[in-house]
């Protein structure tokens, strides 16, 4: 099987049979993985198409590649899932990223709420946003996803629930043990493409307030089943019934 690479530069307006030089991550991957001249790649660049490409030549510092046919792909989920996590301590949060964009979420919005553990600002919070898009990329590469996983800048709840418009046309679930649903009555059949947003608090749990506030900004409480999952779990558990769901 070909190695999948992204790359960020629009691949659709390069005429087929023209050669382009690979980015530096791509080309590492191209130089570790010892190909030679005429093997085969395949690229995409979040468009939803790929192309297979062939190796022209290897370099120290540059590897270039000829396009050589275009194909559409479709492996995206009917329902575009949004996760909203209140971002979890110790790193786990690469493991979240990594594991939503294989079960097929379109995005994921980090925030920090009043129990936060993990709280960042400024440079060190771009910084981490985009190795955790580093990570999406990382991910579609090997699950086979064109269009990666976006990772929003990080935010606090209180803001981002504020930024939210009251109509958007989707359906919005908080994961609460309070007065909550079960997911499969809250998703009717009527609304088999509507997007959904999925918002998950921190170790500690979301406030009394900040759960009131979510609510009130259209969010239905849904449940998880009679135990408690971890801040890393339980988005994860949600998107992967609605994964499963559309298999």
């Amino acid at each position: 099987m070909a190695a999948r690479l992204f790359v960020e530069q629009p691949l659709g307006a390069i005429a087929l049979a023209a050669e382009l030089a690979l980015p530096p991550g791509a080309a590492r991957h191209v130089q570790v993985l010892r190909l030679q001249p005429g093997d085969e790649v395949t690229l995409f660049d979040g468009s939803g198409d790929e192309w297979t490409a062939a190796v022209t030549a290897m370099g120290r510092s540059e590897v270039r590649v000829a396009l050589k046919s275009r194909q559409p792909v479709d492996r995206e989920m009917k329902r575009a899932v949004t996760l909203a996590v209140v971002m979890p301590a110790n790193d786990r949060m690469d493991g979240i990223v990594e594991k939503a964009c294989e079960l097929g979420a379109v995005a994921i919005q980090p925030l920090m709420s009043e129990r936060s553990v993990l709280r960042l600002q400024g440079d060190r919070a771009e910084k981490k946003r985009a190795h955790w898009q580093g990570v999406a990329i990382a991910a579609a590469e090997q699950c086979g996803r064109s269009r990666p996983l976006q990772v929003a800048p990080v935010k606090t709840l209180a803001a981002w629930l504020a930024e939210l418009p009251s109509d958007a046309g989707e359906q919005r679930w908080l994961l609460s043990p309070v007065a909550a649903q079960p997911m499969s009555v809250l998703m009717s059949p009527s609304s088999d493409a509507q997007p959904i947003t999925v918002l998950s608090g921190p170790e500690g749990g979301l406030s009394e307030a900040e759960e009131q506030s979510a609510r009130a900004r259209g969010f239905s409480a849904a449940k998880l089943g009679p135990r408690i999952l971890r801040a890393d779990t339980a988005p994860l558990a949600v998107l992967g019934w609605l994964a499963l769901s559309e298999a």
